[in-house]
């Protein structure tokens, strides 16, 4: 894993409820610039709110740079758009030209990744797309997801991340590239005593960092690994390591979605729970509401949050960012809450549940896992 940075404060942030309240604040209290990049941003109410504070933040001469994905905000009104540069926010789309019928890998793409960076001194990750939490499919709400707000020295790599992708974009698009030396001089100070590491996936030197620090946190794991994710269709390396560390007596415990949004993917992720459960891997399903998680727990002492799913889009194809926090009392709270979730609103899947499947369920997983192999393959992914 990237070596652990001294002296943050990272606070967890538990949904919307946590996150945008956060988020607003420091938006509005901003000075010199921010940074934002999301995949989805809605016009609802909360992104009605956030896209408020960005546009008064822009009248007060912050710098405002909103990164915006070309497929995830492909139906943001252009009315919209043109009021936020009229105010002054600058914006782009990271690869607007989308295509669903092209398995192109340029156009599969995405920037997934939720980062925001504030004036170089408070930034946020997570899985928190600009959408309310109760802007769900079929009106099953809330929807369960979770960021952090992070200060402290960590927050150099995040600023300096948040400008490259900005000016990369910028660079492709032949768009003028604008400076702000006021936020650029800023450097942050210690904040608190927690270790952390910024983690992100990109196509150039960091294609296998977030998979590679999940590998390492399983390969150390003595006691527990929980692992929340919403879409998990991890390689052979991966599925090892869950298996290595159920062989040893590690308790691994999954929490995946029940209700989903792409049926391609939730079928192809039960192709896997029979092997998973052979192996003594424990996976639960969260049918309550929608989850949109990407965390995970190891032995009290690591957590992962971010925005990276652990199947073949994320951690092959996409632009993620994540965190790992090395901290009792943070991986402890995570782990609270999870098992909450848990208990308010999953399901246990049992071996003989999963064998006792209606026939035609199985194998529509396998055809669907089949689909997605075939999918990736031509793309250019070979499992490892």
């Amino acid at each position: 894993m990237t070596q652990l940075i001294n002296g943050n404060q990272v606070t967890l942030l538990c949904n919307g409820a946590d996150y945008f309240p956060a988020l607003l604040t420091e938006i509005r209290a901003s000075q010199h610039e921010v940074y934002l990049q999301t995949y989805i941003f809605e016009l609802d109410e909360t992104g009605l709110q956030v896209g408020k504070a960005l546009m008064q933040a822009a009248k007060r001469k912050v710098s405002v740079f909103l990164l915006l994905d070309g497929f995830g905000c492909r139906n943001l009104s252009k009315i919209y758009i043109e009021a936020l540069k009229k105010s002054g926010v600058q914006v782009l789309f990271f690869r607007p030209k989308i295509s669903p019928w092209t398995l192109k890998r340029s156009r599969l793409r995405r920037l997934h990744s939720k980062l925001v960076v504030i004036d170089g001194l408070n930034g946020f990750v997570g899985g928190v797309n600009i959408i309310d939490d109760f802007n769900t499919p079929s009106h099953v709400a809330p929807r369960i997801d979770y960021a952090v707000k992070v200060q402290g020295p960590l927050l150099t790599e995040m600023h300096a991340t948040a400008k490259r992708i900005w000016r990369n974009v910028c660079l492709r698009q032949f768009v003028h590239i604008p400076t702000n030396d006021l936020a650029i001089k800023r450097h942050p100070k210690q904040a608190g005593e927690m270790q952390a590491t910024f983690l992100i996936r990109d196509n150039v030197q960091h294609r296998r960092d977030i998979e590679n620090a999940y590998l390492s946190a399983m390969d150390k794991a003595q006691s527990e690994i929980i692992i929340a994710n919403a879409y998990f269709l991890p390689g052979l390396r991966f599925r090892h390591a869950l298996r290595d560390a159920a062989k040893r007596g590690v308790r691994v415990v999954l929490l995946l979605q029940k209700r989903s949004e792409y049926r391609l993917l939730d079928f192809a992720t039960r192709a896997l729970y029979s092997a998973l459960l052979q192996q003594g891997v424990h996976i639960y399903e969260y049918h309550k509401s929608f989850m949109h998680s990407k965390v995970a727990v190891f032995d009290d002492r690591l957590a992962i949050v971010g925005s990276s799913n652990i199947d073949p889009f994320s951690l092959f194809l996409s632009l993620e960012s994540n965190i790992a926090i090395s901290n009792h009392t943070f991986a402890k709270a995570l782990k609270q809450d999870l098992k909450m979730t848990i208990e308010a609103g999953a399901t246990m899947v049992t071996l003989d549940d999963w064998h006792q499947n209606h026939l035609v369920n199985r194998l529509l997983s396998w055809l669907a896992y089949a689909s997605v192999k075939v999918m990736t393959g031509i793309i250019g992914y070979r499992e490892k």
